[in-house]
């Protein structure tokens, strides 16, 4: 079976919103090496004008993950999900995710495409503060490897 190519274009419901809390964002930043103190101590982040603490960038991975099961669940989408490996992801952000903050993530499927048998599908995740504001678009690129040839002998 082949990633439907039909998905391009399509944009699926927001998921619930993300309440981002205090303590998530420092397990985040110490789990992936971040030191800033920006990150993990209130009292640094508002003195830097910030009203909590401030998830490192690629924090919104976290909450980017609702939308890609949404993608990865999708009945007519063709997506093994033992055949998926991570290809690429990147991050545009209008201002960093903070402590407090309530996103919600609406996924649209930006291409898809077949290079030497392998199926790549990028999805890009939008995510908006409670106001409706622009915080962060999350694009990741999902490479499904194709199906072995033949079989073991």
């Amino acid at each position: 079976m082949s990633v439907n190519p039909d998905l391009q274009g399509r944009v699926f419901p927001p998921a619930p919103p993300y309440l981002v809390g205090r303590e998530k964002v420092r397990e985040f930043a110490r789990a992936t090496g971040s030191t800033s103190p920006l990150s993990l101590d209130v009292e640094a982040a508002r003195a830097a004008g910030h009203r909590d603490v401030v998830a490192p960038p690629t924090f919104a991975v976290v909450v980017q993950e609702a939308t890609l099961a949404q993608l990865l669940a999708e009945p007519d989408a063709g997506i093994d999900f033992s055949r998926v490996v991570h290809g690429e992801q990147r991050f545009t952000l209008s201002r960093p995710i903070e402590a407090g903050d309530e996103l919600t993530a609406t996924l649209t499927v930006t291409g898809v495409k077949t290079l030497g048998g392998n199926s790549m599908v990028t999805a890009s995740s939008e995510m908006l503060d409670a106001d409706g504001r622009h915080v962060v678009t999350a694009v990741s690129t999902l490479v499904v490897r194709a199906d072995e040839v033949g079989g073991a002998a």
